[in-house]
């Protein structure tokens, strides 16, 4: 995957999460509230995981 594709993915993963909270708050389900911060925090790491192919991308690009 591309790192643009990560960080995509990270959003969505993001965005997804936050609605099954909000769901789950307004619900009064906690199995979906934990659901989306799982979810929210697979989105920051997917995200993190883009920069850091940007950041490789960028050391070899100098060198």
């Amino acid at each position: 995957m591309t790192s643009t594709t990560d960080k995509i993915k990270g959003k969505t993963n993001e965005a997804v999460g936050k609605g099954k909270q909000g769901v789950g708050e307004a619900t009064n389900n906690d199995s979906l509230k934990g659901e989306g911060k799982l979810q929210e925090a697979k989105g920051d790491l997917q995200q993190a995981k883009g920069d850091a192919k940007d950041a490789v991308k960028k050391g070899v690009d100098k060198a």
